[in-house]
């Protein structure tokens, strides 16, 4: 990305941050700015768009590091949890970036318009892609955040930017990971769909083989495609959600820990804590202290 592009997003994402913080008025997009360096943190990426305008982040995937800086975008294709960082903000220069979700329908049509809905079929990808930002990006980006400056605007045109937006990433050198959200038939897809009944069913006992012929798959090649899309093996990512969820409900509610261990589907209070401290760096009685701390160190915007 040239320089004048990214002043320009810069320029704009600086102008929304004063005035709206984080939350945008169009719908899946957001901004993040931080003036310090940040501890590890966990999440859940859903098929998404990131765009880093100044400082860097590293996102972890299993066992790959994914890092970003300025001119630097990720393309998130499944939804997969994640561990993050901001890895270079300061107050002089503070992290600045922006994400939008892909409409995976709206994939789906637009590449099923441009190939008449025969991509082929090529090797699982990670669900985690980084590139540098294509030069057609940059005009479709920058006149999507600012309609957050002129909201009357934003039902008419920020469908059509969408759709701009989807046509350039296909298009561009991110077309290959994006690809992976718009096919039906594809592996990633049908990798996909077993995520979706984790991620509705995360307390529940986990069958490979169930996941595997929701798939489609045989179970050994199922296995071999979601550690590839992932990072990680199901019963690591159903792990991994778990314990994501624990720590919100620890946060939000305060609950008796063995109580929340169980509500997620641990039976073992002593298997939940030495997993969740393995996680977090702590266990969870130290952990909600430290958060709460945190919380309470965070100045109001």
């Amino acid at each position: 990305m040239d320089n004048a592009g990214l002043d320009r997003l810069t320029d704009c994402a600086e102008r929304l941050w004063r005035v709206h913080g984080a939350q945008l008025p169009i719908e899946g997009l957001t901004l993040a700015r931080r003036t310090t360096p940040s501890g590890p943190f966990h999440g859940v990426y859903k098929p998404s768009l990131c765009v880093v305008l100044r400082g860097a982040k590293i996102s972890r995937l299993g066992s790959q590091a994914f890092r970003y800086d300025a001119g630097k975008c990720l393309i998130a294709s499944l939804d997969v949890p994640i561990r993050a960082e901001v890895v270079e903000a300061s107050p002089t220069a503070p992290y600045l970036a922006f994400a939008l979700n892909l409409d995976t329908t709206l994939v789906a049509e637009m590449l099923i318009g441009a190939r008449g809905g025969d991509a082929g079929e090529g090797p699982t990808l990670p669900a985690l892609a980084v590139h540098e930002m294509d030069e057609a990006l940059i005009d479709p980006l920058a006149r999507l955040l600012a309609l957050a400056e002129t909201p009357g605007d934003i039902p008419v045109l920020a469908p059509m930017l969408h759709r701009e937006i989807v046509w350039r990433l296909l298009n561009g050198p991110q077309g290959a990971a994006l690809r992976q959200v718009g096919l039906a038939g594809n592996r990633l897809s049908q990798i996909g769909q077993a995520i979706g009944w984790i991620r509705q069913n995360f307390t529940q006992t986990l069958s490979v083989a169930h996941l595997a012929a929701l798939a489609g798959m045989s179970a050994a090649t199922f296995h071999r495609h979601f550690k590839a899309a992932t990072g990680m093996t199901p019963v690591q990512y159903q792990k991994s959600l778990r314990l994501q969820e624990a720590r919100r409900l620890l946060l939000s509610e305060g609950r008796d820990v063995a109580r929340i261990g169980f509500a997620i589907g641990y039976d073992s209070p002593s298997q939940f804590s030495r997993e969740y401290r393995r996680m977090f760096g702590a266990p969870p009685g130290r952990d909600l202290a430290q958060m709460r701390r945190e919380v309470a160190m965070v100045p109001s915007r």
